[in-house]
C-alpha cells in the first residue's frame, strides 16, 4: 500500500444512532471565494448525492475547525459515483470521469490561485478517483487513450496533502477487473490512507459489499485524524 496508512477501530455502537443522517443531510454549496487560503478537493463515495458526501462534509468541517483563521474553500469532484461495478466499461467510465474532473480542477487552481494550498481527498470510490488523480503513469491494463495524462510534476507543489478514507483494497478492485490504486511518488510522502480494520471494502474481508464499518468514517474520529494530518502540512 502506498502512502502513510492508518487503521483504526470505529466507535460503531456509539454512532449507530447518527448513521441515518450521514446520507440524509443535504450538503450546502460552499461559499464562492476567489482564492481561498486552502481548498479541499473531495470525491464522494458510491451512490452519494452530488456534492462532497457525508464523509467529505465531515472532513471539510474538521479541516475548517483546525485551520485557524485561514479561509477554506471546497470543490466537489463532479462525477457519477455509479454503482454498476460489474459493468467494467461503465465502472471505468465513472472513475475516469472523476479523475479527469479532479485533475482539471487541481491544475486550474494551481494556475489561477497559485498561493492556495490544496487538500485532495476522497471516500471509497472517491478514494479511487483521488488516488489515481495523483498517479505518475496510466494504470496497467487501462488503455492510455481512455484516461487523462498524468498531471505535470510541478502541480504537486500546490497540493499540501492527500487524505483517502476507505480506499478499496486491491483484492476488492480485482473482482471488477480494476487495477489497485497507485499513489504517485510526488504525492506519496504527503498521503494518508485511513482504513477501519473491520471495513470489508478496504481491509479485504470476505463478504462482498460494504458493511457497517465502511459507513462510519464520519463518526469514528477518522475525519479529525485526516484533518490534523492535512492541516499540519499546509
Amino acid at each position: 500500500m502506498t502512502g502513510r496508512r492508518r487503521v483504526r477501530s470505529g466507535a460503531i455502537a456509539a454512532a449507530l444512532g447518527a448513521l441515518a443522517t450521514l446520507f440524509s443531510v443535504a450538503v450546502p454549496p460552499a461559499a464562492a471565494q476567489p482564492c481561498p487560503d486552502v481548498e479541499v478537493v473531495f470525491a464522494r463515495g458510491t451512490s452519494e448525492a452530488p456534492g462532497v458526501g457525508g464523509v467529505g462534509q465531515a472532513f471539510v468541517d474538521a479541516v475548517r475547525a483546525q485551520a485557524g483563521p485561514r479561509s477554506v474553500g471546497v470543490y466537489a469532484v463532479d462525477y457519477p459515483a455509479g454503482d454498476d461495478f460489474y459493468n467494467r466499461v461503465g465502472f471505468v467510465s465513472t472513475v475516469v470521469d472523476g479523475i479527469r474532473d479532479a485533475m482539471d480542477h487541481v491544475q486550474a487552481m494551481a494556475a489561477n490561485c497559485p498561493n492556495t494550498r490544496m487538500i485532495l481527498g476522497g471516500y471509497s470510490q472517491g478514494a479511487v478517483v483521488s488516488g489515481f488523480a495523483t498517479s505518475a503513469e496510466v494504470p496497467p491494463g487501462i488503455p492510455a487513450e481512455l484516461v487523462p495524462q498524468p498531471m505535470p510534476p510541478e502541480i504537486a507543489d500546490h497540493v499540501a496533502a492527500v487524505v483517502l478514507f476507505a480506499t478499496p483494497s486491491p483484492e476488492f478492485l480485482a473482482q471488477f477487473g480494476a487495477p489497485a490504486v497507485t499513489i504517485g511518488p510526488l504525492y506519496e510522502p504527503k498521503t494518508l490512507q485511513i482504513c477501519d480494520p473491520g471495513d470489508s471494502i478496504c481491509s479485504s474481508l470476505p463478504g462482498g459489499g460494504p458493511n457497517i464499518a465502511h459507513v462510519m468514517y464520519a463518526f469514528n474520529g477518522s475525519v479529525n485524524e485526516g484533518a490534523a494530518f492535512a492541516v499540519e502540512r499546509l
